[in-house]
């Protein structure tokens, strides 16, 4: 008798069950989901653009590209706040400002991704989008400070890194939990497309 295949689904976990419970089941967020919705339909555009933007020119999503450089700037400015010393104050500002003018590109190409969401995932890449430009406006005022305030440069660096992480852990859920941005555009149109196995 030969066993039988069963797949077997891993119960959520506390992290997916809170999710779900502050983001994904709150209805109070669909207005400002709606509030993003032009925004997001103008920067997803038609044509070469649109191609360009969702990241179909490339045969994957764009947003994740984008979003690594911001990360790796500040990221990398962090590392050098906290083991960089002295000689290493001026890199950690230009990092942050790197980071802070790569950050329109990660913007203008998630908003590309949002137009089309349905209403759940949608709350949680609102979501990410709002603690993204938290994250952003505490990173400006780091680089403004850091010259004549180092410290409290340093500590709105840190509150920021600690913001955009909470960001990206939404930003992970929206691309693996819920496969978002990582469907072709021909999926959108009801194409049906072979996906090799590796």
């Amino acid at each position: 008798m030969e066993p039988s295949l069963t797949t077997s689904v891993a119960p959520p976990s506390a992290a997916s069950r809170l999710l779900e419970r502050l983001v994904e089941g709150r209805e109070s967020l669909d207005a400002l989901g709606a509030t993003l919705q032009p925004a997001a339909e103008m920067a997803r555009g038609r044509g070469l653009w649109r191609r360009i933007v969702t990241g179909e020119i490339l045969g994957h999503a764009a947003h994740p590209l984008m979003t690594d450089l911001p990360i790796g700037f500040f990221s990398s400015a962090a590392l050098l706040d906290l083991a960089g010393g002295p000689g290493a104050r001026d890199a950690a500002r230009r990092l942050v400002g790197a980071g802070l003018l790569s950050a329109p590109g990660a913007a203008l190409t998630g908003l590309a991704e949002y137009a089309p969401l349905e209403k759940r995932p949608k709350r949680v890449a609102a979501t990410h989008a709002v603690l993204n430009s938290a994250s952003l406006g505490l990173y400006a005022v780091s680089w403004a400070l850091r010259p004549q305030r180092h410290r409290a440069g340093v500590a709105f660096g840190m509150a920021g890194l600690a913001v955009s992480g909470l960001s990206a852990y939404l930003g992970g859920h929206l691309a693996i939990g819920e496969k978002i941005g990582t469907a072709a555009p021909a999926e959108e149109a009801g194409i049906p497309q072979v996906v090799d196995a590796l």
